[in-house]
């Protein structure tokens, strides 16, 4: 399966709302997942329980991880933070991807996109620090607002917010073979992403409602629906997430995108 038609199988089934219909969550190898979350939501009854695929995602701040009990406890993929703007580093990246590796769970980076600092040099940092084989799924970009910044609070025109995440998104894929997902939150989505982007994959943020809700006409193929997950392994809070298809469509995706 070429790229392009994993990406249209993805958009395809996020449109659809395809689920497993499974009564249980499942991991991929037939055990029902492990890990809780102190602050469900029911999603008007589109609970997240019902898709197969789960998955985490996570930076330093979550500390120790003993990821053989996260891919025990039905964690099936994780996006970790590697960089921020032109000169952030994570100090947990290199160990938490070669942990992944090691537990057998799929594993992508993201870079948290800085408006202070422009699309090249973050891609140059992002390209000097994620080697290649850290790239397994396809890399993320980040792009939301960060109110609570100390050091930039600068909201650029929505046509500067594109232009710019375009033209990092370009050298990422130039150089990884891969084309970016992209992560992003309500509020900076509806003011700069409504109608954009629409070739790349979105990974959206939505712990309240279900996506289809707030998220008009956005096919999506990764759901962030908590960052009050309990997950064997990891002793803090940990965001959960899933993917919109069934365990054979996440096969699919994954033998495409991680040659």
């Amino acid at each position: 399966m070429r790229w392009l038609d994993a990406l249209t199988l993805c958009l395809c089934l996020a449109a659809a709302g395809c689920t497993s219909g499974a009564s249980d969550m499942m991991d991929g190898v037939g055990h029902p997942p492990r890990f809780q979350d102190t602050d469900p939501q029911d999603f008007a009854g589109r609970t997240p329980h019902r898709h197969d695929v789960h998955g985490i995602d996570l930076s330093k701040w979550n500390g120790d991880v003993d990821w053989a009990s996260v891919r025990k406890s039905g964690v099936s993929f994780a996006f970790m933070k590697a960089t921020e703007g032109g000169d952030r580093l994570d100090a947990r990246f290199h160990e938490y991807w070669r942990g992944a590796r090691a537990a057998g769970v799929h594993y992508a980076p993201y870079h948290f996109f800085y408006f202070c600092t422009p699309a090249d040099i973050q891609a140059d940092w992002f390209i000097a620090n994620v080697p290649k084989d850290a790239v397994m799924l396809p890399p993320v970009l980040d792009a939301e607002w960060n109110p609570t910044s100390k050091t930039c609070r600068f909201r650029p025109e929505p046509p500067v917010v594109r232009q710019e995440m375009q033209r990092f998104m370009d050298r990422i894929e130039a150089h990884y073979g891969k084309r970016p997902l992209i992560y992003t939150t309500v509020d900076f989505h509806r003011e700069n992403l409504e109608g954009h982007f629409q070739n790349h994959l979105f990974w959206v943020r939505a712990v309240s409602q279900h996506p289809s809700e707030i998220y008009p006409a956005r096919n999506w193929a990764f759901w962030q629906y908590t960052s009050t997950g309990v997950v064997p392994g990891i002793d803090v809070p940990t965001d959960i997430n899933v993917f919109s298809g069934t365990q054979k469509n996440w096969n699919a995706w994954v033998a495409a995108v991680s040659k």
